[in-house]
C-alpha cells in the first residue's frame, strides 16, 4: 500500500467531478497570463513614456511606484483610457491637477485576489481560509482557488491556511494587481503524512475513503482476475461482503441482503434494472462512468431506500474541450462512446453498447446461455438425466444507450441533462418428445433525469436534481399444455431532490435537504388455464426531510459526520407512517498508521422483488417488483452498527470490520423461498453477524491479496416452524486469494474464490413425500434450509496488453477465463412435482470454463 498525501484529499468529495473543468480552466489562464507577462513592464518607466507622448507630468514618491508594473493595453490610445488601466491594474490614486500635471499616490484601502495552487502539481486548493491579521475578514478560496478581498489595509498582512498545506502569509501591498490575479503557491505539510485517510488497494482505482465508502474510479481501473474490462456490478464483488451466490451482478448479496435492498443510482436515478444478459453482465457502459461508490454502512443522509447498501455511479460531469472517443468489442457485444465538445461552454456526452448474440454463437454466448436456460436439464431423484432430445431455438440480443448534455451557465452555476435506456429480448422456444414450451421477453429502463448546481458565495452551494423512470417487463409462456401465461410488470418512478451544502467554519459543514418521490408498480397476470386474472396498482409518496453535520479536526485525527432523515410515507390505498433514520460515520486516528471506523444507521425502503415461481418462464426471469402495502408486505426497516480497524503504511494494508445488521419487514416472497412457505407470504426479519477482513501487499508492479468474510444469517418467522433457522443466503464462510502482476505493458491477473454452500430444504425422506390430499399436490419438506450444498470454489484468470495504434490513439487486448479449472459448483437445488406426481430435482449448475476475448480503442 502507499501512503495517500493530504494534497490528494483537498478535493472535497462533493466538488470531486467539478475538479477537472477548474484545472482546465486554470491551465488555460496559466497560457493567457505568460502571454500577458511579454506585454508588461515597471510602471515608472511607463509613465515617463507617457509624459513624453502626451506633455504631461506625474508627481509621485518613487518608493510608492518602484515594486508595481502595468501591462501594456495597444487597444488603449486615449491618455483617459490609460490612466483608468492604471488605476484599475495598480489600485493607485490619480488625481488631475490641471491640464498637465497630474498626481499618483497610493490609496489607503485596496482590492486584492491570488490565485492558491499546489506547488508540486499547479492544481488549485479549493475551501483554503483567508484571513486578514488583526481583523474579522476572512474568505474561501473558491473551485479555482482564487479568493478577492475588497477594500483592506494596503499595509496589511494575510494569513492562507489550508488543511496538511503549510500556513504562510503575505502582504496585502504585493497583490494590489487584479488584471491578471497573481498566485500564490502552498507547500504540504510533510509531518502530516502520517494521517492517511485514503487506502488504495487491490488494484488501480480502487480506494476505501475516510468515510469507510469504497470508491471505484474506472479510467485508472488495472486488472482484476477474471475481468477485462471495467464491469462495475462484477469489480465490487471482489471487495469483502459482497458477493453473488448465483454468479450474476443482478443478484447481488451485500452482508446477506437480497439484491432488491442494494439501492443502486446513476447519476442520481434509482434504476430498476441493473443486468444483460439475465443478469451476467452490468447493463451499464463503464467508459463514460467516472466513479462508482459503494456504501455498506455510515450512510449520509441524503440516501434514502437501499437497507443493505447504496451503489451510485456518476457520469463524467466537466465540459470537455477537445473530443475523447473509444470503441471495442468482445465476444458478446461491441460498443462505443464519445465525449464531444460543442462550445466554450457545452459539451456532450453518448455510449452506445449492442449485443451480437442474435447473429453470432461464439463460444462465451454459448456457456452464459447453458448457465440461462439450464432448469431444463430436470433430472430426477436418482441423479440420471432424462432420455430426452431436446431441441431449443432461441432469438437473444440486448442493448444500451446513455446520453448526457453539459453547459456551465457561469463559473457558479451547471446545468447537467441525462439519459439512459436499457433493453433485453428474448424470444425462446424449447422442444421435446413429450413437452413444448415457447417464451417471450422484453426488460426495459427508460430513464431521465436533469441537475441544477450553483455556488452562491464560497460557503455555500446547492444542487437541485428531478428525474424519471419507467421500467417495463413483459413475458408470455406458453405450453403444449394450451397454458398461456401473461405477465406485466410496469415501475414509473419520478422524484426531485434539493441538497444545500453550507460551511459553518473551517472544518464544519452542514447538508441540508429534501426530496420528493412518487413510485407507482402495476402487476398484471393473466394464466389460461385454470382461468385467473390479476391487476393490481399502487402508488407511493415520499416526503423526506435530512439534516447533517461533517466534522474533520486541524490534525486531521477526527473525521465525523452525524445526521437524521425524517421520511413522510404516503401510500394512496392503505397507509400514511412518519420513519426517523439517524445516521452516523466516525473516522479516528488511533496510533500512526492506524485508524478506526465507528459506524450506524436505520434505514428503511419500500419496493421490493417478489420471486415467481421456478418453472415460470423456464427460469429466465422471475423477478417483480412490488409496493410495501402495511397488510401483505410492511415497509422494509434495518438497523445496522459497525466497528472497523484500520492498518496503513507503505504498501500494507490490513482491514478488519466486524457488524451487526437487522432487516424486518420481509416476506417469504421476497425472498426467494422453494419450499412449501414460498406459496404462503409470511412475515418475518433475519439478523447478520459478520466479520470482515482484508489484507493486501501493493507495489508498483504487483498487487496481491487475502480475503475472509465471516456471515451468520438468521430468519425469523413466527409463523414457520421452527421459527429461527438459516437464511437462504447465509454463506457462512467466504475466501479470496488473488493477485495481479504489471510488466511494462502487460497486465496479468489470477484469482481463487471459494465459500461454503448456501442451505436448502429436502424433500422428507419417507413414503408419504408427496401430499395427495390436498390441490395441488405438495411435496413434504425437511426443517427449512436444514442442509447445504457442497462448497464453491472456481478461479478465474485475465490478461491484458496495452499499445499504441498512432498519435492519440491507445489500444488494448484482453482475454480473460472464468472457471478456469472447469469446476461443476452447484449454485442451487430445488424439487418440484411433475404431471407424473413424481418429484423432479433441479440443479442450478454455475459458468464452465468460460474464455472471453476483448479489444479496445481510445482516442
Amino acid at each position: 500500500m502507499k501512503e495517500t498525501k493530504y494534497y490528494f484529499m483537498l478535493k472535497p468529495p462533493k466538488y470531486s467531478s467539478l475538479y477537472f473543468l477548474c484545472l482546465l480552466l486554470f491551465l488555460s489562464m496559466v497560457g493567457r497570463a505568460q502571454e500577458i507577462q511579454k506585454n508588461t513592464i515597471g510602471l515608472i518607466p511607463y509613465i515617463q513614456q507617457l509624459e513624453k507622448d502626451f506633455n504631461i507630468k506625474f508627481s509621485y514618491v518613487d518608493e510608492d511606484l518602484a515594486s508595481l508594473s502595468i501591462r501594456i493595453d495597444p487597444e488603449k490610445v486615449s491618455l483617459e483610457a490609460i490612466l483608468e488601466g492604471i488605476r484599475n491594474e495598480t489600485q493607485l490614486q490619480i488625481k488631475k491637477l490641471n491640464d498637465r500635471y497630474y498626481t499618483l499616490s497610493k490609496r489607503n484601502l485596496v482590492t486584492i485576489c491570488a490565485f492558491l495552487v499546489d506547488i508540486s502539481d499547479n492544481n488549485p486548493l479549493i475551501n483554503a481560509t483567508v484571513e486578514v491579521m488583526g481583523s474579522s475578514i476572512r474568505r474561501i478560496s473558491d473551485f479555482e482557488g482564487q479568493f478577492t478581498l475588497h477594500e483592506i489595509p494596503r499595509e496589511a498582512n494575510i494569513a492562507i491556511r489550508h488543511l496538511g498545506y503549510k500556513t504562510i502569509y503575505i502582504k496585502a501591498q504585493d497583490y494590489v494587481s487584479q488584471r491578471p490575479c497573481r498566485s500564490v503557491t502552498m507547500s504540504p505539510n510533510i509531518q502530516e503524512l502520517n494521517e492517511v485517510i485514503v487506502y488504495n488497494y487491490l488494484t488501480e482505482g480502487l480506494s476505501k475513503q475516510k468515510d469507510a465508502s469504497i470508491s471505484l474510479n474506472t479510467e485508472e481501473f488495472g486488472i482484476l482476475p477474471g475481468l477485462i474490462e471495467p464491469d462495475v456490478l462484477q469489480t465490487i464483488q471482489a471487495l469483502p461482503g459482497i458477493k453473488s451466490v448465483d454468479e450474476t451482478v443482478s443478484d447481488i448479496n451485500i452482508r446477506g441482503g437480497t439484491n432488491d435492498q442494494n439501492l443502486v443510482l446513476w447519476d442520481g436515478i434509482k434504476m430498476y434494472q441493473t443486468g444483460h444478459f439475465f443478469g451476467l453482465i452490468s447493463a451499464f457502459n463503464p467508459y463514460l462512468t467516472e466513479k462508482v461508490t459503494i456504501i455498506k454502512n455510515g450512510t449520509s443522509v441524503e440516501y434514502g431506500d437501499g437497507v443493505s447498501s447504496v451503489i451510485a455511479m456518476e457520469s463524467k460531469n466537466k465540459v470537455n474541450k477537445t473530443f475523447e472517443g473509444g470503441a471495442g468489442f468482445n465476444l458478446l457485444s461491441g460498443d462505443i462512446f464519445a465525449h464531444i465538445p460543442i462550445a466554450n461552454k457545452l459539451s456532450a456526452q453518448f455510449s452506445a453498447r449492442r449485443s451480437t448474440t442474435d447473429f453470432v454463437k461464439t463460444p462465451t454466448y454459448n456457456r452464459f446461455f447453458d448457465k440461462v436456460f439450464q432448469d431444463s436439464e430436470v433430472k430426477e431423484n436418482n441423479g440420471t438425466s432424462e432420455d430426452q432430445d431436446i431441441v431449443r431455438n432461441e432469438e437473444f440480443y440486448f442493448y444500451d444507450f446513455t446520453g448526457k448534455i453539459l453547459y456551465d451557465i457561469n463559473e457558479k452555476q451547471k446545468i447537467r441533462l441525462n439519459f439512459i435506456t436499457l433493453d433485453n429480448n428474448l424470444q425462446y422456444s424449447e422442444k421435446s418428445n413429450t413437452s413444448e414450451s415457447k417464451s417471450l421477453l422484453d426488460q426495459t429502463n427508460l430513464s431521465f433525469g436533469g441537475s441544477l448546481d450553483s455556488q452562491w458565495t464560497p460557503g455555500l452551494g446547492s444542487s437541485l436534481a428531478v428525474f424519471y423512470t419507467r421500467y417495463n417487463l413483459d413475458a408470455q409462456n406458453t405450453s403444449s399444455e394450451s397454458q398461456q401465461l401473461f405477465q406485466n410488470n410496469l415501475v414509473l418512478e419520478t422524484g426531485i431532490k434539493l441538497n444545500t451544502h453550507y460551511q459553518l467554519w473551517q472544518n464544519l459543514n452542514w447538508l441540508n435537504g429534501y426530496q420528493f418521490n412518487e413510485v407507482g408498480i402495476t402487476n398484471t397476470a393473466n394464466v389460461t388455464q385454470p382461468p385467473f386474472n390479476s391487476n393490481i396498482k399502487g402508488v407511493i409518496r415520499t416526503h423526506a426531510l435530512f439534516s447533517e453535520l461533517a466534522y474533520q479536526s486541524d490534525n486531521r485525527k477526527l473525521v465525523a459526520r452525524a445526521g437524521a432523515r425524517l421520511n413522510y410515507i404516503e401510500n394512496l390505498n392503505t397507509f400514511t407512517k412518519f420513519i426517523l433514520e439517524p445516521r452516523l460515520n466516525i473516522n479516528v486516528l488511533l496510533a500512526p498508521f492506524f485508524r478506526a471506523d465507528i459506524l450506524g444507521e436505520y434505514k428503511s425502503q419500500t419496493t421490493n422483488q417478489i420471486i415467481d415461481l421456478e418453472q415460470n418462464f423456464l427460469g429466465i426471469e422471475k423477478r417483480r417488483w412490488i409496493l410495501s402495502d402495511e397488510k401483505y408486505l410492511p415497509i422494509t426497516k434495518s438497523k445496522q452498527a459497525s466497528f472497523g480497524l484500520n492498518y496503513d503504511r507503505r504498501s500494507l494494508y490490513i482491514g478488519i470490520e466486524a457488524f451487526y445488521k437487522e432487516v424486518t419487514g420481509i416476506s417469504t416472497a421476497t425472498q426467494g423461498f422453494q419450499n412449501e412457505d414460498q406459496f404462503n407470504g409470511e412475515i418475518g426479519s433475519y439478523d447478520v453477524k459478520g466479520i470482515e477482513f482484508l489484507i493486501n501487499k501493493k507495489t508498483n508492479k504487483y498487487s496481491t491479496w487475502f480475503s475472509y468474510s465471516f456471515n451468520d444469517n438468521t430468519y425469523t418467522f413466527k409463523d414457520i416452524s421452527p421459527n429461527k433457522f438459516p437464511n437462504n443466503l447465509d454463506i457462512r464462510h467466504t475466501i479470496t486469494f488473488a493477485g495481479t502482476y504489471t510488466y511494462k505493458k502487460f497486465k496479468f491477473g489470477l484469482g481463487a474464490n471459494y465459500h461454503t454452500g448456501k442451505p436448502y430444504t429436502k424433500p422428507q425422506q419417507k413414503d408419504n413425500i408427496i401430499d395427495l390430499g390436498i390441490f395441488p399436490n405438495k411435496i413434504n419438506y425437511e426443517s427449512p434450509n436444514s442442509s447445504r450444498l457442497p462448497d464453491y470454489l472456481r478461479i478465474d484468470s485475465s490478461f491484458v496488453y496495452g499499445f499504441t495504434l498512432g498519435k492519440g490513439i491507445k489500444s488494448s487486448m484482453g482475454i480473460s477465463v472464468l472457471n478456469l479449472l472447469n469446476r461443476r459448483n452447484l449454485l442451487n437445488t430445488y424439487y418440484r412435482i411433475n404431471e407424473n406426481d413424481e418429484i423432479e430435482t433441479v440443479e442450478r449448475i454455475s459458468l464452465g470454463i468460460t474464455p472471453n476475448v476483448s479489444f479496445r480503442l481510445k482516442f
